[in-house]
């Protein structure tokens, strides 16, 4: 019952996924460099927050970042899945009433739920390329910025 009611609540705050934010308690993005091209960018989400939207703030992370570096395109070196599952048990309940001498007893069931909090660590690698066709496997931080940006909820 009080997951619900706490599910009701964050609706009504305005939902409680993870925005696009430094990383903090509720999740975020962060980029550390590594070396004079490369950057790990790690992403967390919390409960509410789908893989799909971390994917995007890794991407759009690692499109600003490399845009601050100088750079114009980057190359994902390698990735890896970061998400965190955990188990809540919400324990059952019974309550017995007596009306003279009957009893009558009710019983709520507990539940165990799976809790997913998506996370991503990549590598990315910082390019400077030329105007002209983009080789394959890299990717245009300008681009990323225009169509990722666009859909990511950043807090106001």
């Amino acid at each position: 019952m009080r997951w619900i009611a706490f599910f009701w609540v964050c609706l009504a705050v305005g939902g409680c996924g993870t925005k696009y934010q430094d990383m903090g308690f509720t999740g975020g993005v962060a980029a550390q460099q590594m070396t004079a091209d490369t950057w790990r960018i790690q992403a967390r989400g919390n409960a509410y927050t789908n893989s799909a939207t971390v994917q995007d703030y890794v991407l759009l992370k690692a499109a600003e970042t490399t845009q601050a570096a100088g750079g114009t395109h980057f190359q994902i070196i390698s990735a890896a899945d970061a998400s965190r599952t955990s188990t809540v048990v919400t324990p059952g309940t019974s309550n017995t009433t007596f009306v003279g001498n009957q009893a009558v007893t009710t019983t709520s069931p507990g539940s165990v739920d799976t809790v997913i909090r998506p996370g991503q660590d990549v590598y990315v690698r910082v390019l400077k390329l030329p105007p002209g066709p983009t080789p394959q496997g890299v990717y245009s931080a300008t681009e990323i910025v225009q169509f990722v940006g666009s859909r990511v909820e950043r807090p106001k």
